[in-house]
């Protein structure tokens, strides 16, 4: 595909079911495959879509350009692509905030949106990652560094609150992109660019200017080592429309620690 934001594109995405169109956008690090507990579930009542963003799995890995508003910028030329605009959404972790995102710039791209522990507000973690990865040359060590043993890196980053899910699969799964120097120069970019303090503050800024167009699910986890779970509650603060819906025993990965409380959750608001 053509993104104007990215140039020309392969992506790989996952396709099953049939129905309303239902698109599932991953977090950080992950691929199309953290939706392997759900999608067939889902497939029961919906077409389920789910792509590997630019720079993740086994879609083509640009060197730079991962702010929020130029990912939110492809998520409505995928779309469009497929000719789902107006379809259902889930995005987890970075995947909903970039669905939020979207939603915000394109009103009229999804109809309904559940948005699984994404982050929100600026903290000083932010703060900190972008002023480290500003020091030169620490993104060339920290992509030597993770290339030495990308599974292993993949392996320990990626939290459950059943750390017993891990599998050697996931692990290559996840770190096999890593192990090439254009996958982890495209991973250090997403952490650098869309995380940057700045970009999170402009998202902030619109919640916070304009109503939110589209019905929306926050589905936070009780307990989450990545992204406090007080930014579930800031988010319904600044949406008031939004539903808040909170998971006890499971973790930022709710979807594969407790697929079914997730399914429980979102399928009565996905079908109105």
């Amino acid at each position: 595909m053509a993104s104007a934001p990215f140039g020309k594109l392969d992506i790989h995405y996952r396709e099953v079911g049939a129905g309303p169109p239902l698109l599932l956008v991953h977090g950080l690090m992950t691929t199309s495959y953290s939706w392997r507990y759900v999608m067939h579930d889902l497939a029961r009542d919906f077409r389920v879509i789910a792509p590997d963003l630019p720079g993740s799995g086994r879609s083509t890995k640009p060197p730079s350009g991962y702010t929020g508003a130029a990912l939110a910028s492809f998520l409505a030329e995928f779309c469009d692509a497929l000719d789902i605009r107006g379809c259902l959404a889930v995005g987890n972790s970075m995947g909903g905030y970039l669905c939020m995102r979207a939603a915000l710039a394109d009103p009229t791209l999804f109809s309904r949106l559940v948005n699984i522990h994404s982050p929100g507000p600026v903290d000083t973690r932010y703060r900190t990652l972008h002023a480290a990865l500003s020091i030169p040359g620490v993104r060339p060590l920290l992509s030597w560094w993770i290339r030495r043993a990308p599974q292993r890196w993949a392996h320990k980053n990626v939290h459950y609150f059943d750390e017993s899910l891990k599998s050697i699969e996931e692990a290559a799964e996840y770190g096999d992109p890593l192990a090439t120097l254009e996958g982890t120069r495209a991973f250090i970019a997403y952490l650098f660019e869309t995380f940057d303090p700045r970009d999170l503050a402009t998202f902030i800024a619109d919640l916070t200017a304009h109503p939110f167009p589209t019905p929306l699910l926050l589905l936070y986890s009780r307990h989450d080592p990545l992204v406090p779970p007080s930014v579930g509650d800031v988010l319904h603060r600044l949406i008031p429309a939004s539903t808040l819906h909170w998971l006890d025993d499971t973790s930022h990965f709710a979807h594969v620690d407790t697929p079914t409380p997730v399914l429980a959750a979102i399928r009565p608001f996905l079908t109105g």
